[in-house]
C-alpha cells in the first residue's frame, strides 16, 4: 500500500515503555495505550479523533445530554481499546463501548460525556464492558481487531474473546 507524503496510517497505539508519573502532570491521564474504534451500523473502523470528540461521525454535530433531542438519530458506538504488553508481546487488554445517537441531517447528536470518560478509564484499567452491542456490532469489532493484528488477538485474554462472540 502506498501512502501520500504527509498522510498517516491509522493504527492502535502501543504502550510506551518510558512512562514517568512524577513531577509536572502527575495524576494526568496517559492516553498512549488507548485507541478508539467507531462502530457505525455494521462497519467498524479506527478513528483516533474520538479521543478529542472529533471522530468522523462527531464532526459538525451539536451534542445534547437529552436523548429526546435526537429522535431520528442512528446508533453509533465509540469503543475504547487499551493495549498492553506481557512477556509474550502486545495484546488487547481492555475494551469498553459507549453509545451515541447521530442525526447528520439535523446536525444533532446525543451522548453522555461522563459515561464516555468513565468507560475510557475502565478500558485503561483493563476492563471489558461491551453491554449494548448487538451481535453484528460485536462481529464487526472482532473482525477489525483480528485484522488489525492477529498476534495481538491471539495473545488476548479469553474473557475478551468471549465478550465478542
Amino acid at each position: 500500500m502506498e501512502l501520500n507524503k504527509g498522510s498517516k496510517l491509522n493504527a492502535l497505539n502501543i504502550v510506551s515503555s518510558n512512562v514517568n508519573h512524577k513531577g509536572f502532570g502527575a495524576g494526568s491521564i496517559d492516553l498512549s495505550n488507548v485507541s478508539s474504534i467507531i462502530i457505525d451500523g455494521e462497519e467498524a473502523y479506527l478513528d483516533m479523533g474520538a479521543l478529542h470528540a472529533k471522530s468522523k461521525v462527531e464532526k459538525r454535530i451539536k451534542f445534547s445530554p437529552n436523548k429526546e433531542d435526537v429522535p431520528n438519530g442512528r446508533t453509533c458506538w465509540i469503543v475504547w481499546v487499551a493495549v498492553d504488553r506481557n512477556p509474550e508481546g502486545t495484546y488487547y487488554a481492555g475494551l469498553t463501548a459507549c453509545e451515541m445517537l447521530i442525526d447528520e441531517e439535523a446536525r444533532r447528536g446525543w451522548k453522555i460525556l461522563p459515561d464516555h470518560v468513565n468507560r475510557m478509564d475502565a478500558a485503561m484499567k483493563r476492563k471489558i464492558m461491551l453491554d449494548g452491542l448487538n451481535e453484528k456490532e460485536r462481529a464487526a469489532l472482532r473482525q477489525l481487531l483480528m485484522e488489525h493484528n492477529k498476534e495481538w488477538w491471539d495473545r488476548s485474554d479469553n474473557s475478551l474473546k468471549e465478550a465478542l462472540k
